[in-house]
């Protein structure tokens, strides 16, 4: 591994990928620690931590922006706008033939797909700075506003400018780490998020325990398990069998041949999970606006918490893991392709029967790959870790205010 690491900085395009992506998540991480004008932040650690021991659904949010939403960062917001503006868009390409055509186009489709997110993001991160807005302001925080010195609809405009304007930035982010990084710019801040907060959580759990070290112990060692599980199943696929015709090229005979069709056992990657958490983490999002209205806050909490968590979420990752791969794998363009190319799957003719026997692969391969992601995927775990590490911080940091 190590060995690995080392080649991969010996390539200059690749090393240059790396540094540009260590250099972004750099400056995601300092950008969360930049306090929003006119946000008094000397109260907010206190205020958030009473708000939220009554609701998991601040955990969620405060997870997903990587311990932002605590301190009222430009990027509070997070990456979610981006991915729920993302998650709109794959569905109404299934449901709206333009779009579903669009997509198609090839490359320029896709550039008009992204621009018309890019859109859609900036709309949900004006709704969601207004609703952060409204809950900063609510009982539930107490907060006082009048710090700035200007009028109160010039401060709100400016917190809400300075929200929107994080969230703009983080979008880009991503792309950039994307297109030129190494990839999954999206996935890499979600990550970057959630794992901020796992070694002060495993400290705490350390010192604030009487068998925290065994719990310590049995955490580490439950991660050194999962990930060489996680990198074989992503690596697994099925091979089916592919023959080729002697066919003539130019003047040339080509040779029958023998190959396959890989299939990978998760074929939509870590997107099912993306798109699960969230969904569920949509009611969250809407209990913002509505801060006093109590039903609210109890189903956003009973949401992103508990046995409803868990069973939402197993169900919604496997219904987008069938769901994304029949985005990005058709199997009749496959079959025809194959057709069209003189290659067969031995014993299945060619057209038609092709199409069947490659979707009826892909159906039985993609369920156990949706009920893996779905085992590993217990985040909501991180949640409660991740907000027991915003207490105990809260406390260090008000005392040194």
């Amino acid at each position: 591994m190590l060995k690995g690491i080392a080649n991969a900085f010996r390539v200059k395009e690749l090393r240059e990928k790396i540094l540009l992506t260590l250099g972004i998540i750099l400056i995601y991480r300092l950008g969360a620690y930049v306090p929003v004008p006119g946000i008094p932040f000397r109260g907010m650690y206190s205020a958030y931590e009473s708000a939220a021991t009554g609701t998991g659904a601040l955990a969620v949010l405060n997870l997903f922006s990587g311990g932002a939403l605590s301190r009222v960062s430009v990027f509070a917001l997070g990456i979610m706008p981006y991915i729920t503006a993302q998650i709109i868009f794959q569905m109404m390409q299934a449901v709206i033939p333009s779009l579903q055509a669009l997509a198609q186009e090839g490359e320029s489709g896709q550039r008009k797909i992204t621009q018309y997110t890019r859109y859609l993001t900036v709309v949900l991160a004006l709704i969601n700075s207004i609703g952060y807005l409204f809950l900063f302001k609510s009982s539930a925080y107490g907060l006082d506003f009048s710090n700035l010195g200007f009028a109160p609809w010039i401060e709100d405009i400016i917190i809400v400018g300075c929200l929107l304007t994080g969230a703009i930035i983080i979008m880009w982010l991503g792309e950039v780490m994307t297109q030129r990084g190494i990839g999954n710019g999206m996935s890499l801040i979600i990550f970057v998020n959630i794992m901020s907060g796992l070694p002060m959580a495993l400290i705490q759990s350390l010192n604030n325990n009487e068998h925290g070290a065994l719990i310590t112990a049995l955490t580490i060692a439950i991660i050194l398990v999962i990930i060489p599980v996680i990198v074989y199943i992503e690596r697994g696929q099925r091979r089916i069998p592919i023959q080729y015709a002697k066919r003539v090229v130019g003047r040339r005979i080509m040779g029958a041949q023998a190959t396959y069709l890989p299939i990978k056992v998760n074929t939509a990657g870590v997107v099912p999970i993306i798109f699960a958490s969230s969904i569920l983490y949509f009611p969250a999002q809407i209990a913002v606006f509505f801060p006093n209205v109590q039903w609210m806050q109890d189903f956003s909490s009973a949401i992103a918490s508990g046995w409803v968590n868990w069973l939402l979420s197993v169900i919604l990752i496997v219904f987008f893991a069938y769901f994304y791969t029949s985005m990005v794998f058709n199997p009749e363009e496959t079959a025809d392709q194959l057709r069209k190319s003189g290659g067969f799957i031995p014993g299945v003719r060619p057209g038609k029967a092709t199409a069947e026997y490659i979707q009826n692969v892909l159906n039985h391969i993609t369920l156990p790959g949706a009920i893996f992601m779905a085992i590993i995927a217990p985040w909501y775990r991180l949640s409660s870790l991740r907000l027991q590490t915003t207490r105990s911080f809260s406390h260090s940091a008000v005392r040194r205010f």
